[in-house]
C-alpha cells in the first residue's frame, strides 16, 4: 500500500529528540507503538500497557505493562527499557538529548524499574492527565533499547514494537516499511495484524496532487485537509474512483500565530487591530468552501475548556483602524510585519486574502518564502513576526500547557501572560473535573481577550482511500469502537486491500 503524507520529516524518528508534526505522526505510528492510545471518547486505554492507575493523590502511577510484546530486534519489551525511555523523553538518560519532551515531562519527579513489567513514576505535585502525556498526541512511541543507545544514527535505525518495521527511507521520495511477523496485536477476526505485507509512505505538499494521485492510482490512501481538499475529494467519490472519511472530532485548530516577543505584536493593539481586521467569516466560505467551522478559540467543542461565545474581537474594520491609530501613535511605526510563506498551495493562497483584507485596515503584511519544513525551525527559533499554524488537537487540555506556558521553549507565540500560567499551573493540580472545566474555560476567555493567537477554524482532517482499501480507522480500541480523530494520523495496522 502507497500512503501519501503532506511532508517529509527530515529530521528522522529519534523520538525523544524528534520534532513530529502529522506526517512524522503517521510514519511513526507504523513502526513503534505507544504505551496508551485514545478510544472513542477520547480517554485512554491500553496499548503496550494493561494499566496505568494512580494512587489517591494523583502523584504516584503504576504502569503495568501488556506480557510477551517483542520490539523488532527480538528483544524483550520490559520495564526496564519504558523507564530507560521515558527517562530519555524526559532528558534524564544518558546520550540523549531531549527537546520537546524536556519541557512535556518536567513534572516527572522519577521513574523507576519496580519489577520486570511494572514502572512507577512519582509526578512532582498531583497531575491528574498524566495518562493523556504518555500518548501525546501519538508522539511518545516507545523505541527499542539499540536505537536509544545508537549514538549516530538514532534517527535511521528504526526499532519499535510496532506493526511495521523499517526497511528503506529515500529523503523526500518514500519510507517504506514491512509486516512485523511477531506483531502483538490480533484484528477482531482473531487474525495477527498487521493485513498489509508492505506500507509505503511518500510525502507530496500539494493536496490536490495527492487526491489526484489516488484517483489515477499513484498512492492508495492520502491524508487531506479543510474544505478545498474535501470537495475536491467528494468529487472523486462522486466519479466511484476513491472512499472518504472526513471528521472535526478532536479537531486541531487553524490560527495566526503571533510572535508576542518583539514588534509588532508585544503590542495588544497591534494584536486586536489584526484580529478586528481579519473576516474570519469570509476567509472560511472562500478557502474552506464553509466546510470548517469558525473556531471561537483553541478549544474545539466537546473539550472541557470550550466556550461558545468567547471575547475574541469580531470582525470590525472601524475598530482595526483604531487599534492601528492606537499602535502608530505609541510606537511611532507603521503597522507591519512580515509572514513566512511556503509559496503555492492553500497557505499561499489564504496568506494572500488575509494580505487583502488587513491592507483594508491599513496594515501592512509583507510575504515572505519559506521551505515547508523549515515552519517548524523557524517557530522554534523565533523567526518570524506571524505564521499561519495549525496545532492542539482534542483532549486533555492539559496537553496544552507546553505550548502556552512561559517558561516553554515550545511557547511558539512567545506568550508572557501572569494570567495565563496561573491558569495552566491551576488546571494541572486541580483533580475535581468541574472545576477544571470552570479553570480552561476561564483561559479561552483570557486568550481572546488578549489576542494570544487569532483563531480561524478547526481543521477537518479526511482520508481518502482507492476503493479496494479497508480499515481506515481500525482496529478497535480496548475491545471498544475506534478513535475517531485523524489530526494526529491514524492506525495503519488494522489497513488492507483487496486483492
Amino acid at each position: 500500500m502507497i500512503y501519501a503524507v503532506e511532508s517529509e520529516t527530515a529530521s528522522g524518528w529519534c523520538l525523544p529528540e524528534a520534532q513530529l508534526a502529522i506526517s512524522g505522526i503517521q510514519v511513526a505510528r507504523a513502526i513503534y507503538d505507544t504505551l496508551v492510545q485514545p478510544d472513542a471518547s477520547g480517554e485512554m486505554a491500553p496499548m503496550l500497557a494493561e494499566s496505568v492507575e494512580p494512587n489517591d493523590t494523583f502523584d504516584s502511577w503504576t504502569i503495568l505493562l501488556r506480557q510477551g510484546v517483542t520490539f523488532h530486534d527480538g528483544t524483550d519489551l520490559t520495564a526496564e527499557v519504558v523507564k530507560n525511555n521515558l527517562d530519555a523523553y524526559r532528558g534524564a538518560y544518558e546520550g540523549r538529548s531531549s527537546l520537546l519532551f524536556l519541557f512535556v515531562l518536567d513534572h516527572i519527579d522519577t521513574v523507576e524499574a519496580t519489577d520486570d513489567l511494572t514502572v512507577t513514576v512519582t509526578t512532582k505535585t498531583p497531575w491528574p492527565a498524566f495518562p493523556s502525556f504518555l500518548w501525546s498526541d501519538g508522539r511518545l512511541g516507545i523505541v527499542g533499547q539499540a536505537q536509544l543507545d545508537d549514538a549516530e544514527e538514532c534517527d535511521e535505525n528504526l526499532v519499535g514494537t510496532g506493526p511495521f518495521v523499517k526497511t528503506e527511507w529515500k529523503v523526500n521520495d518514500h519510507f517504506s516499511a514491512e509486516k512485523n511477523p511477531d506483531y502483538w496485536q490480533e484484528g477482531e477476526d482473531g487474525k495477527p495484524l498487521p493485513y498489509l505485507d508492505e506500507i509505503e509512505f511518500r510525502p507530496q505538499g500539494e493536496q490536490t496532487q495527492r487526491i489526484e494521485g489516488v484517483a489515477t492510482g499513484t498512492y492508495d490512501a492520502a491524508h487531506i485537509e479543510n474544505g478545498d481538499a474535501i470537495s475536491q475529494g467528494e468529487t472523486i467519490v462522486d466519479e466511484g474512483l476513491a472512499n472518504l472519511i472526513t471528521t472535526s472530532d478532536f479537531a486541531e485548530v487553524a490560527y495566526l500565530l503571533l510572535n508576542e516577543s518583539k514588534a509588532p505584536f508585544d503590542n495588544l493593539d497591534a494584536r486586536l487591530a489584526v484580529a478586528s481586521a481579519l473576516d474570519r467569516e469570509a476567509l472560511n466560505q472562500t478557502l474552506n468552501q464553509g466546510k470548517t467551522e469558525v473556531a471561537s478559540g483553541p478549544f474545539a467543542p466537546g473539550s472541557m475548556g470550550y466556550v461558545e461565545d468567547t471575547p475574541m474581537p469580531p470582525f470590525d474594520l472601524s475598530a482595526a483602524k483604531k487599534h492601528v491609530a492606537a499602535y502608530e501613535q505609541a510606537t511611532g511605526q507603521k503597522l507591519s510585519f512580515v509572514a513566512p510563506s511556503p509559496g503555492g498551495g492553500g497557505d499561499q493562497s489564504a496568506q494572500e486574502l488575509i494580505q487583502s483584507q488587513l491592507a483594508e485596515a491599513g496594515i501592512e503584511m509583507k510575504l515572505q518564502t519559506m521551505e515547508q519544513s523549515a515552519s517548524i525551525d523557524r517557530a522554534i527559533a523565533g523567526d518570524f513576526d506571524m505564521m499561519l499554524w495549525r496545532n492542539h488537537p482534542g483532549g486533555d487540555p492539559d496537553l496544552q500547557y507546553i505550548w502556552w506556558h512561559s517558561g516553554s521553549p515550545v511557547n511558539f507565540g512567545r506568550i508572557d501572560d501572569p494570567e495565563v500560567d496561573r491558569l495552566l499551573e491551576e488546571g494541572r493540580l486541580t483533580t475535581d473535573p468541574d472545576e477544571r472545566a470552570k479553570i480552561y474555560q476561564e483561559l479561552n476567555r483570557r486568550f481572546a481577550d488578549q489576542a494570544h493567537g487569532i483563531w480561524t477554524t478547526w481543521s477537518k482532517w479526511g482520508v481518502i482511500s482507492a476503493p479496494t482499501v479497508h480499515g481506515v480507522l481500525d482496529p478497535k480500541v480496548d475491545g471498544g469502537e475506534p478513535f475517531p480523530g485523524l489530526a494526529t494520523g491514524q492506525p495503519v495496522s488494522g489497513l488492507w486491500v483487496d486483492p
